[in-house]
């Protein structure tokens, strides 16, 4: 299955509290389990401004619609087509 990479804007990212965070959390996740098992939320990196999320999913129409149907924003979506890692080197 697809991995992508959605970078989502959001002012002032970094200064949100766990418990906006966990808020933020508990509604991707309320509106992953109503699309389906075919979409699953991988992880997600906090920046300043930034939120860069991993999915794993069939499609990126599948991503767009997790991002409206909870009011996320997803100004980038980026499908990752080779991983690396330090084991790459060897």
């Amino acid at each position: 299955m697809p991995k992508f990479i959605i970078e989502r804007e959001i002012n002032d990212a970094g200064s949100l509290t766990t418990d906006e965070l966990q808020g933020i959390s508990q509604k991707s996740c309320s509106v992953l389990k109503n699309l389906g098992t075919e979409i699953q939320w991988v992880e997600s990196y906090v920046t300043k401004d930034k939120v860069y999320c991993v999915y794993i999913a069939p499609n990126e129409d599948l991503i767009k619609e997790h991002a409206k149907e909870g009011g996320f924003p997803a100004n980038k979506i980026s499908a990752v087509t080779k991983t690396i890692d330090p084991t790459t080197s060897e």
